[in-house]
């Protein structure tokens, strides 16, 4: 009942012009919360994203990673946890496939390995998971490209159905053996690769396909029932091997007609044969990534369309941040934020489309993207697979997570534990409480050691480790014993209203070029001026959570901590 009526809200404002401006202007914050995807399209096809070097040498390998790594750093500083990587693309591929040729993305020449056994996929998953990210293979399912390419070429020997519109070949869902040879691709994947998830993409008939008619032997339901084969062949294959594997799909944006909302005859059940909110109910999906790249009354009641109807599992609206540039739309940034924060207030994730134009900052989308996942997230539980897991333990008898070098005074948090992953919190208060977003410090961390470096952290914070497995589930937390900890290391922080931090009357004996605000993980938030003439530092109105305050001074390479700041409005 309160999804209907604020949604109800949300369509009133969008439906007189006058009241949706205003409604733009004052964008309403929704809390970063602690469980979320947060997911970007990574496109490789004609090398939209990544890569723009051809891995045509050992140099250009190198340059090809580089430009992957400097994209993940981006979408690391903004808090993204999930990355859609588009691993088949028009009946080729980005790694070394046994059923398929190269995509020409990698090389420049379609079919073409690049040198010294370099792998883009398992680069790119490794890289990933280092950042604690997860990565879902997007598979481009019924376009097979240019009529004259060899990923089409080999298609027909291999003697599948092909259906040719202009010069683009499509594989055809009424053939049955499509079914088989698009899981086969699915599985191979899954069998060799760690990938967190298989991302069905144009899972549907083509645009331009004929009309079902008697004439060609098929009816609509026939179509539905061809697609929905498919998707439970792959479903079912890829489950067997690795069930913690998520499947989904990118429906079209508009599922059917709604009751007051037309589609305009572009939906995915009615149009293009896509059942996925049936695929939901059958338990053949774990998530939809609904392309929703609309506006106003044809982006919110599809919404809550999707919402209504998710059966449990989870939906990502797809936002067309694309559609931020001039050349590709004529949206404002406020549209997009809007978006975000209606979806967010649902418990539904986003997904932006497409890369380029989010680490690009279009219109300052990465920037707010930044604030408004001030916080790390982890996704939600995989439905069907909530486990009680067991918790990290102590790494010796001190029974303590803080263990300190004995070489230096470097202090470093140390566990035991069988988990493929770990999450990390901090917090100046004790126990740490591991339900707030604000206190994640590393999400699925991969080790059972981590360094403080910063010697703030060493004092100003408590610990805790949790567990997680492979579907997400999370133990209950490890805590630190403070009964070891010596009284430097309870500290208070610095004083601010919300408004302004009191900076400590030592400064005033330092010159100082400008101040930093940033994350605790190290995302920069703000930059400000130094004032000689005040004890304080205005600061931009910020979300719930913790601060840290850094100064940099004219003699200094880096910044130098000040210190902690909370806000809690």
């Amino acid at each position: 009942m309160y999804n209907k009526i604020f949604i109800s809200f949300i369509f009133a404002l969008t439906s007189f012009k006058s009241m949706a401006q205003t409604f733009s202007d004052t964008i309403p914050y929704i809390h970063s919360p602690k469980r979320e995807t947060r997911a970007v399209w990574l496109t490789t096809l004609a090398n939209l994203d990544w890569p723009k070097t051809y891995a045509n040498s050992l140099k250009n390998i190198e340059y090809q990673k580089m430009e992957l790594i400097s994209i993940l750093n981006k979408y690391q500083q903004a808090n993204i946890n999930t990355v859609l990587l588009q691993t088949r693309i028009r009946a080729t591929t980005i790694y070394p496939s046994a059923i398929e040729p190269w995509d020409r993305c990698i090389t420049g020449v379609e079919g073409k390995a690049p040198e010294n056994g370099y792998d883009p996929l398992k680069f790119a998953i490794e890289e990933c998971h280092k950042r604690g990210m997860a990565i879902h293979a997007w598979i481009v399912s019924i376009p097979a490209g240019n009529k004259k390419s060899i990923g089409v070429k080999q298609l027909q020997k291999k003697g599948l159905k092909l259906h040719y519109i202009s010069k683009e070949a499509y594989l055809d869902p009424a053939d049955g053996n499509v079914s088989h040879y698009l899981a086969k691709i699915c599985t191979e994947i899954v069998r060799h690769y760690d990938v967190d998830g298989i991302n069905l993409d144009y899972i549907r008939y083509p645009d331009s396909w004929h009309k079902p008619t008697s004439k060609y032997g098929d009816r609509s339901n026939d179509r539905c029932a061809q697609i929905t084969k498919i998707v439970r062949t792959i479903h079912d294959q890829v489950k067997f091997i690795k069930p913690w594997v998520r499947i989904s799909c990118s429906p079209i944006g508009k599922y059917a007609d709604l009751k007051h909302y037309s589609s305009k005859n572009y939906n995915a059940r009615d149009r293009f044969s896509q059942e996925a909110q049936e695929w939901l109910r059958l338990g053949l999906m774990d998530q939809l990534y609904p392309m929703q790249y609309f506006r106003g009354n044809n982006y919110y009641p599809f919404l809550a369309d999707w919402n209504e109807n998710r059966c449990q599992k989870e939906i990502i609206s797809g936002i067309g941040t694309y559609l931020l540039s001039p050349k590709e739309g004529s949206w404002t940034l406020n549209e997009v934020k809007r978006q975000m924060n209606i979806s967010r207030s649902l418990g539904i994730g986003q997904a932006h489309f497409r890369s380029f134009f989010l680490t690009n900052n279009t219109q300052g989308i990465l920037d707010y993207e930044k604030l408004f996942n001030i916080s790390p997230a982890i996704p939600p539980v995989l439905y069907g697979y909530k486990y009680n897991i067991a918790a990290p333990s102590y790494y010796n008898n001190n029974n303590n997570l803080i263990i300190s070098d004995k070489n230096s005074s470097i202090k470093i948090l140390k566990w035991k534990g069988t988990s493929p992953y770990y999450n990390i919190y901090a917090s100046k208060k004790f126990p740490v409480d591991i339900n707030k977003a604000e206190n994640l410090l590393y999400t699925k961390f991969i080790g059972k050691s981590l360094v403080l470096k910063d010697p703030s952290m060493q004092r100003n914070f408590h610990f805790a480790i949790t567990a997680m497995d492979r579907y997400d589930n999370e133990s209950v937390a490890l805590q630190e014993n403070i009964k070891e900890q010596s009284s430097p290391f309870f500290s208070t922080l610095l004083t601010n209203d919300n408004n302004r931090v009191i900076l400590p009357y030592k400064l005033a004996a330092f010159k100082i070029n400008y101040y930093i605000v940033e994350t605790l993980q190290g995302n920069i938030i703000q930059q400000i001026s130094y004032n000689p003439k005040v004890n304080y530092v205005l600061i931009a109105p910020l979300p719930n959570g913790m601060y840290r305050l850094k100064a940099m001074f004219p003699n200094y390479k880096y910044s130098v901590n000040i210190g902690f700041f909370l806000i809690n409005n």
